[in-house]
């Protein structure tokens, strides 16, 4: 068996790589630099945007009167993401596009690196699109299979990255398993594997009639990747979406060539790429965390790649687990008993979504309705709150780092996770 090579080898190459991303970010940073100075030209500018959220806030006055009012998450067509205001009794609007006048004010209200980040602006509504497209006749295909809104909600965030409720993504993050409702790599894995399946024997029956020539990798993967790149568009991009679709990508083109694609090159080359087209993606809190679960890996392979396939797969979910806590505690500040078991529920995931999609496609998406509403309440019964501060993650990503090139450091790294973990169920019990 040919061994696979590294992309990069040599120090020159790493400049050449470094100096080509840096040349093509700064012609995206100028490009959005701009659009910027388009949208403060002056005191307001019309734009059409989607919108992405859409939440309820309450807000106590001086005075003790207490007043409801929404908040709108938007993503422009030229890209920028903001937020505004909207009457409290505004239907839902998710996913529908509209126009407003958005007022930016005096120049410098809203700074470049604002306008990067997302950024607040008063708005006045023109006009919304209340055409049903095929977002929402897919959410009301969801809906119609369901009594429960908030089993309706999880499937409507699951298929169509709609966002949870702070009730929902608290009781998730309770138990350990947000990132399975953040639609990310480990979904485009698990569609990828099913559109292989169903690809796969249509296409050897027709490929030993009509193009023997053709290569069966190469054809199957254009047609997956193209299917996956509908549903990345079909979703507005989300971070850790975009994320796994370009490492996918690029995993293909590095492995058709021989080169080796479990490896921080290929996670680092990721990363410069969508930086480079994305630069505002620096901001979004989904895109590091996806980074970061591949990172964990891809580590774990780095310094394990001599064991047996069956011990990689049995303790690669646990050691992943234990790298992702701090990060899930300090972040979202909760934790549970049940926290731990969410390397089986991972397992079981990979069986329960494509079953469940099977299941709406043919009307009985009901099904498994029970099943998720026990595990809603285990979590609501046993959540408690944490406050841990953001040193403790910090220090950290350091050490994650170091340990790259330290397996002394690597090892520290699993002992204090684990020591972590053990800290964290005495504290819960």
């Amino acid at each position: 068996m040919i061994e696979r090579v590294e992309l990069l080898q040599k120090p020159k190459e790493w400049f050449f790589l470094f100096f080509v991303f840096l040349l093509l970010l700064s012609f995206s940073l100028l490009w959005e630099y701009y659009n910027y100075k388009q949208l403060v030209k002056f005191d307001s500018a019309l734009v059409n945007a989607k919108v992405l959220n859409q939440y309820t806030k309450t807000k106590t006055t001086p005075s003790g009167k207490t007043k409801h009012y929404q908040i709108l998450k938007l993503k422009a067509d030229d890209g920028f993401t903001f937020y505004t205001l909207a009457k409290k009794d505004l239907s839902d609007i998710i996913a529908k596009q509209i126009s407003l006048e958005i007022f930016t004010g005096k120049e410098g209200n809203i700074s470049f690196l604002d306008y990067l980040k997302g950024f607040f602006a008063p708005s006045k509504i023109l006009k919304i699109d209340n055409s049903q497209n095929l977002w929402h006749l897919l959410q009301n295909a969801i809906a119609s299979q369901h009594q429960d809104a908030n089993i309706t909600r999880i499937y409507e965030a699951l298929y169509l990255a709609k966002p949870l409720p702070k009730d929902l993504l608290q009781t998730f993050s309770t138990l350990g398993i947000s990132h399975l409702i953040a639609i990310s790599g480990f979904h485009l894995g698990v569609l990828s594997f099913v559109l292989l399946l169903l690809l796969k024997y249509p296409y050897k029956f027709l490929q030993s009639r009509y193009f023997p020539y053709r290569s069966f990798q190469r054809d199957t993967f254009i047609l997956i990747a193209l299917a996956l790149l509908l549903y990345t568009i079909f979703l507005d991009a989300q971070p850790s979406l975009l994320r796994s679709f370009v490492m996918f990508v690029i995993g293909f083109f590095l492995y058709d060539r021989g080169i080796k694609i479990i490896s921080m090159q290929t996670l680092l080359i990721t990363i410069l790429v969508i930086l480079t087209l994305f630069p505002r993606l620096v901001f979004a809190l989904g895109f590091w965390l996806s980074v970061a679960g591949v990172f964990y890996i891809f580590l774990f392979l780095h310094h394990f790649q001599s064991k047996k396939f069956l011990w990689q797969f049995l303790m690669l979910p646990l050691f992943v687990y234990l790298m992702m806590l701090p990060y899930s505690t300090v972040i979202f500040g909760n934790f549970s008993l049940l926290h731990p078991l969410s390397t089986l529920y991972t397992t079981l995931f990979s069986l329960f979504y494509p079953l469940s999609i099977a299941l709406h496609l043919m009307g009985m998406g009901d099904l498994l309705d029970g099943v998720l509403l026990t595990l809603i309440q285990s979590a609501k019964d046993s959540s408690i709150w944490l406050e841990l501060p953001n040193y403790l993650l910090v220090g950290f990503v350091f050490a994650s780092l170091l340990a790259i090139f330290s397996r002394l450091f690597f090892y520290l790294l699993i002992v204090f996770a684990s020591l972590f973990c053990v800290s964290l169920i005495y504290y819960a019990a």
